[in-house]
């Protein structure tokens, strides 16, 4: 079970840059990073509203719920 997060998929969908979404946040670009690649324990809910005032969409379209039996992808 896991939480993924699909933040590469909203900025390619935007065609936006991590580069213009960490300036935007307030974040570093290594943070952003990390977040992308779900190795970080939590996030803010105002660094969550910002990147999605930033990309125009909802909290769940950024993460996604992964069960045991759930298929990948």
């Amino acid at each position: 079970m896991s939480i993924v997060v699909k933040l590469d998929v909203m900025l390619s969908e935007r065609k936006a840059r991590s580069k213009d979404l960490a300036a935007y946040v307030g974040i570093t670009e290594a943070n952003l990073s990390l977040l992308k690649q779900g190795k970080v324990k939590g996030v803010r809910f105002d660094t969550l509203m910002k990147i999605c005032e930033f990309l125009d969409c909802q909290p769940g379209d950024l993460l996604v719920y992964r069960g045991e039996g759930d298929i990948p992808g």
